[in-house]
């Protein structure tokens, strides 16, 4: 939401696109239709922390001179095909708010990969000084304190330790729930060492016996606290639900997927 949210703020106009259902991630293969003269970059989200398809992206982009900016929110700690996720595309974004497998209460990081565009951040994030007098951008502050990175340096100490015990959880929901008419789960991606940030079922009212709704306010009343995330689609709300490609009609996976999930909850 966010970073569309910054797309406004430069009035620059965001073109939605429909996911894969496999992982809820963009479907690379309806990019192209949506590309025109005035298209700059793509930006794909690793939804859940699920590596989006990020060869297929990546030649679509070289082919039509894009720029690659990954949301990478979900991400943290997140490896594919033995590196880090993030060492894919131009500029991967992370999130460190309350809620991530790592985090520093509030803030983020910006990952890139050459140091122009890392002093060009530099400037953006501190007011765009570059020296005691000198100003080379129109910055604002949006650097770390001292307290946030106090708390990041601790949370590292327990990073793995407390990996390994949402990866238990993980492997409760999926066994418990495997035979359970009218609930899914999404696959484990292959090559893909996981964070295991979220649990996310889908809801098939028919063979379930009750809706997504009705299911998530019973989990309430027993104290159980899940998320229909995401819920609504961030094209429904009134600043994009103007735009052609905001239309129900060419979002209708994300549509659906969106009116079925509840994240369950998962934590060390």
């Amino acid at each position: 939401m966010w970073l569309l949210h910054s797309l406004l703020w430069n009035n620059i106009k965001p073109v939605f696109i429909d996911i894969e259902p496999e992982f809820c991630n963009l479907d690379p293969e309806k990019i192209e239709d949506a590309i025109t003269s005035e298209t700059t970059a793509i930006l794909p989200v690793h939804v859940y922390g699920n590596p989006c398809n990020v060869k297929r992206i990546d030649e679509i982009a070289k082919k039509h001179g894009l720029k690659v900016i990954y949301d990478a929110a979900h991400a943290f700690g997140v490896n594919y095909n033995g590196q880090s996720i993030c060492n894919y595309g131009d500029i991967s974004i992370l999130s460190f708010h309350a809620t991530k497998v790592f985090n520093t209460m509030q803030g983020g990081a910006i990952i890139c990969h050459d140091a122009n565009t890392k002093k060009q951040i530099d400037f953006l994030k501190n007011f765009g000084f570059a020296g005691e007098t000198t100003i080379m951008a129109c910055g604002i502050n949006s650097k770390m304190n001292e307290m946030q990175a106090a708390l990041g340096l601790l949370q590292l100490k327990k990073y793995n330790e407390n990996n390994e015990k949402r990866k238990v959880t993980d492997r409760f929901y999926r066994e418990n729930l495997k035979e359970i008419k009218g609930i899914s789960f999404l696959a484990e991606p292959e090559n893909t060492e996981s964070n295991y940030a979220y649990f996310p079922i889908f809801i098939d009212e028919k063979q379930y016996g009750l809706s997504r709704d009705m299911l998530y306010d019973k989990l309430k009343e027993n104290n159980i606290f899940g998320r229909r995330y995401f819920y609504p689609l961030i094209s429904e709300f009134p600043m994009y639900e103007v735009y052609e490609s905001a239309d129900s009609a060419k979002l209708q996976k994300a549509g659906e997927v969106s009116k079925r999930v509840i994240c369950l909850p998962i934590y060390p």
